[in-house]
């Protein structure tokens, strides 16, 4: 009886913090594996551009004319015009 009120805890902790932070994580690999040559999105610095070119655990982005930057695929964070996939390093 003496460790019920912990694993009541435990089981708290489960479902109100690990189990949507898995949810979310599961979100974000399965947002950055479906990148592809002409999305255009925002990196979670704040950098607009266009893919250009994907690689395993990198993608070019071209952000204006002749100007291409290779960036990692963790760093792109949301399509623009939409809320970010990626959660910011404050709201982690």
């Amino acid at each position: 009886m003496q460790f019920l009120p912990f694993a009541m805890i435990l089981a708290i902790f489960y479902f109100l913090i690990l189990a949507p932070m898995k949810k979310r994580q599961k979100k974000v690999e399965e947002f950055q594996g479906s990148l592809k040559v002409g999305d255009k999105v925002v990196t979670t610095s704040g950098i607009y551009g266009q893919i250009t070119r994907v690689n395993d655990k990198t993608v070019q982005l071209q952000i204006a004319d002749k100007v291409r930057i290779e960036v990692a695929r963790s760093s792109v964070g949301g399509y623009q015009g939409q809320d970010p996939v990626v959660p910011e390093s404050g709201n982690a």
